[in-house]
């Protein structure tokens, strides 16, 4: 949220307190249809409305019983917000401590009880904690940040992060009269037009060292400093807010809204930044007054001088310390104490009772769904319904819970829903139609993640119950002994580090979150919602779960075709159809049921039934029998989409990376917001599916994949602002060509889910040591790493580059990229590598980095020479190029080629390195052009 109503876009002149405009009212405000912004803002305001209500609850004071229903259809919205910038977030992530709040005190019953989301608020806390200490793409640091990090949301935990944040707010933002909002805020100086709503580009520049300062944050850090016992850092902005203040004609104090620079003043001031007087918006003599300013003040003024204490105006006790956060009572609530060593509990549920005899004979103990009876066991769906009547309210146009998965915190508890005792399975061990539930290392590997994600995230009194459901198809073939082992860690204790208690559901539950979830029939007149139980697989008496699958015919399991498409897809129909009736490898049958597909569409008649059905057949027979390759060219064809696509790539997004969907060498799409499933689907299937049918489907498999990686090892993908998912598909399928040497490489696709994900953390961390330089390049290039402080350099360069810069036909100009953008902010990041986005090699790309970073060092070390002409960098390689062929002709008598595998090749430095190549070529163009006059030494290279 921002500190102020004005919007904080710098493009942007749109703000609510701008005079001249009409009557502005919440209403008008609020819902407004053409300003993203304040429909931004409006969601922020519903969630201070939340902690404020809460607040004067906690205070006894009573509210409408209404009321609840706004908050818990409120709450569940803001969980499932996703923001690009940390002022939305930080504020949704303080509502976890509302949990199991209880309106109206001891006068309340089981329906007036907030219910929050602790999954999505865990997921809010990691993203914050990937966009701090900066505030989002646009602005690197924004004043604003103080009352999200501090009073009144205190959404932060992270000591270390807190104090990184609260620092570049200080450094970057303080001044004398107050804090400005962010760099290049025109709000209200002198220089800005309040007749347009839009600033022209370039105009922002204009704003840079006069913005208005606000004394409003020398409130809010007063506040924070009597929330810390810090009376030092009172004292502080105490003695610098008082020459601030005004007095009206009763002689009460006034709080100036802002500080300006007048228009005489402007140009003293950027020349010599500090040394001009600022004058006050408002002094309170005419009867104005900005109340936002003067109710802080009266709170600040009331704690310095310890007439209230922070209990006072934070009741429900956000400000407690991290180390004792949990042990806050809040009536009802569920927040117990900080766990160092948890201990999850695990229930063992079969699916048969043949499959319990079966694993009895393992000495794995289990129970079936009949055995934990009255206890039901339900798939999280039937839980997404239930809370789907949380909040509705038909009066006031309200409906419930978003249909959104419940995670893994959720399914942890016991829920008491219409008289039952209630028990959920997480959503990894529902069944989907995506291949990869075929994979059971991947749902090993799932279920690893699941605890130890709980493990960290955990923070309610009692236990969490994870419930482990076992399939018989999950013992099948192979699939049994990994299986085998995790059910005999479990009983050992300790899985994936993480320490476990398995033992009877029945006995489990006494030491379990219970919660109630009452609201699903608040009047008898009401229809009860209907809900389904999983139930125990019927299976004959007698029958034996059978470990291994029956054995396929050799035709059947050969991973590689014996057609080609090319070969069969100008051939008739009935070419086709008889080749498909003789053909029994599934790999073939597939290839033709693809043409088939394409040609007479889904309901066309084969032997075997509509063409649709057909492929279905051979996905589930290829999926048993492990035929990887098969299966994902099925999948594709049947356009299959896998579970949990968009928060995936949303994953991605909010740790300030770009995705692009597309195949290498071929047009790509670049995702910069999160998308719905059905657009992800769309582009998927139209940019993937141009010269391999199954590229659609791993694509999406490496979405998964790098959604999970990135949240939980976000330094993998540290120098990599765009996740070309392509391209990095370019880089396993390289790096299985240097894995077999000599040999025929692997075939990316033949591998299975398990495989591909391992392969795609080998190439995330690679092993450099006896890796040549053209193979670092190349796996470099195709994840578009980049060096540490890359993108700072591009912007030095551009500054000494009155043109620009070319690369691959794309040009980055000078202007207005320097005044529209800031060094530090990440927009400037990716117009970069939307400009080196045009080059189609990646090792070739490697080398334009290095010779950027070459450029900025020959530029840092001469401050007196600049380019007088656009810098053309496919010149310059090319120019390195042919003085490398000459010293290598030169050197070993080599003939001069094209080919520049050699020049790849070479280490950077050393005295025959590339660097000394592009160096070279470097100092010729910046020689060609004036040289400014320089007190420094001048043409230092080394």
């Amino acid at each position: 949220m921002s500190a102020l109503p004005a919007c904080k876009c710098t493009t942007c002149m749109q703000c609510p307190q701008r005079p001249g405009e009409g009557v502005r009212t919440p209403g008008t405000e609020l819902h407004k249809v053409d300003s993203f912004h304040v429909g931004e803002n409006r969601k922020n305001i519903e969630i201070i409305y939340d902690y404020l209500i809460v607040s004067r609850n906690s205070g006894n004071i009573k509210s409408i019983k209404r009321k609840i229903n706004i908050f818990n259809n409120a709450i569940h919205k803001c969980s499932q917000w996703y923001f690009m910038n940390s002022l939305s977030v930080r504020m949704p992530e303080g509502l976890q401590f509302f949990e199991m709040y209880f309106f109206f005190c001891f006068q309340g019953c089981s329906w007036s009880v907030i219910f929050v989301d602790l999954d999505a608020h865990n997921r809010n806390r990691q993203t914050l904690c990937s966009l701090l200490p900066r505030e989002s793409r646009s602005h690197n640091t924004d004043a604003a940040l103080l009352p999200c990090i501090s009073y009144p949301a205190f959404a932060l935990d992270d000591e270390v992060l807190f104090n990184q944040t609260l620092d570049k707010v200080i450094r970057k933002l303080k001044g004398k009269y107050g804090f400005k909002r962010f760099l290049r805020d025109g709000y209200r100086t002198s220089l800005e037009d309040p007749n347009r709503r839009y600033y022209k580009p370039a105009e922002i520049k204009l704003f840079d060292g006069i913005e208005c300062e606000f004394p409003i944050f020398f409130l809010y850090m007063m506040i924070d400093g009597v929330f810390k016992g810090n009376p030092k850092q009172v004292k502080e902005y105490q003695d610098l807010l008082a020459p601030l203040l005004h007095q009206t004609t009763e002689g009460y104090p006034v709080v100036p809204k802002y500080y300006y620079v007048p228009a005489d003043f402007v140009e003293y001031e950027k020349r010599n930044p500090g040394s001009q007087k600022r004058f006050p918006s408002n002094c309170g003599r005419d009867g104005k007054l900005f109340l936002w300013g003067q109710a802080l003040y009266i709170i600040a003024k009331l704690l310095a001088d310890e007439l209230i204490s922070p209990k006072d105006i934070d009741p429900v006790q956000r400000f407690v310390p991290l180390q004792n956060q949990r042990n806050v009572s809040m009536r009802y609530s569920n927040q117990g104490p900080l766990e160092n060593d948890l201990v999850v509990h695990v229930a063992l549920v079969a699916e048969s009772q043949r499959l319990q005899v079966f694993l009895n004979t393992y000495g794995i103990q289990t129970q079936t769904p009949q055995q934990v009876e009255p206890i039901q066991i339900w798939p999280q769906q039937e839980l997404v319904k239930a809370y789907f009547h949380l909040g509705i309210n038909e009066k006031l146009g309200l409906s419930g819970r978003p249909d959104r998965p419940i995670g893994c915190l959720g399914t942890s508890k016991i829920y008491r829903i219409l008289g039952k005792t209630v028990v959920c399975y997480p959503i990894i061990f529902d069944l989907s139609d995506f291949y990869m539930s075929q994979d059971v290392l991947l749902l090993i590997d799932d279920i690893k993640n699941a605890l130890q994600f709980i493990k960290q995230y955990w923070k309610m009194h009692g236990r969490p119950l994870f419930l482990v459901l076992i399939r018989e198809d999950n013992i099948r073939g192979s699939r049994f002994n990994p299986i085998l082992d995790m059910l005999a860690a479990f009983k050992k204790g300790i899985i994936g580090g993480v320490k476990v208690h398995v033992d009877r559901l029945q006995t489990l539950i006494s030491g379990a979150v219970v919660e109630q979830l009452d609201f699903l029939r608040i009047s008898d007149t009401e229809k009860l919602p209907e809900f389904k139980s999983f139930e125990e697989l019927e299976v004959p008496k007698h029958s034996k779960v059978k470990r291994q699958s029956s054995t396929a015919d050799a035709p059947e399991l050969k991973h590689q075709p014996d057609i080609t498409v090319t070969e069969w897809k100008d051939k008739s129909t009935h070419e086709i159809l008889q080749k498909l009736n003789d053909c029994n490898c599934l790999a073939s049958q597939t290839i033709l049921l693809g043409i088939l597909l394409k040609r007479e569409g889904p309901n066309f008649i084969t032997m075997e039934g509509a063409v649709s059905d057909h492929i279905e057949r051979v996905y589930r027979r290829a999926g048993s029998r492990k035929l990887w390759s098969v299966v994902r060219r099925a999948a594709s064809l049947l356009s299959k989409v896998v579970d949990s696509l968009a928060p995936s790539i949303t994953n991605v997004l909010v740790q300030g990376k770009q995705v692009t969907l597309g195949a290498f060498g071929h047009e790509e799409e670049v995702i910069s917001n999160p998308l719905s499933p059905r657009v992800i689907k769309n582009i998927i299937y139209c940019k993937c599916n141009t010269h391999d049918e199954r590229e659609a489907v791993i694509q999406q498999e490496l979405v998964i994949h790098i959604g999970w990686i990135i949240s939980n090892n976000p330094e993998l993908f540290s120098g990599m602002l765009k996740i070309r998912i392509g391209w990095i598909i370019h880089a396993m399928e390289y790096e299985l060509q240097i894995r077999s040497k000599d040999k025929p490489a692997m075939d990316l696709y033949q591998l299975s889910p398990s495989e591909v994900k391992q392969l795609l953390l080998d190439i995330l961390q690679p092993q450099q040591s006896g890796r040549c330089w053209l193979n670092r390049r190349q796996i470099d290039g195709s994840l578009n790493r980049t060096p540490p402080g890359f993108y700072d350099r591009v912007w030095q360069i551009l500054e000494r580059t009155p043109n620009g810069i070319v690369v691959a036909g794309k040009h980055l100009p000078q202007q207005p990229t320097l005044s529209d953008m800031t060094m530090y902010e990440m927009n400037f990041s990716l117009l970069v590598e939307d400009m080196l986005g045009n080059i189609d090699q990646p090792k070739y790309r490697q080398i334009v980095v290095e010779l950027l970073m070459v450029v900025s060092i020959v530029l840092e070390r001469n401050p007196e020479l600049e380019f007088q002409d656009k810098v053309d960098l496919d010149r310059l390689v090319k120019e390195a190029f042919h003085e490398f062929q000459k010293d290598q002709s030169r050197l070993k008598e080599i003939e001069k080629q094209d080919d520049m595998t050699s020049f790849y090749n070479t280490p950077p430095l050393g005295k025959r390195g590339t660097c000394s190549y592009l160096t070279k070529v470097v100092m010729n163009l910046l020689l060609e052009g004036e040289v400014k006059p320089s007190n420094e030494d001048s043409c230092l290279v080394s």
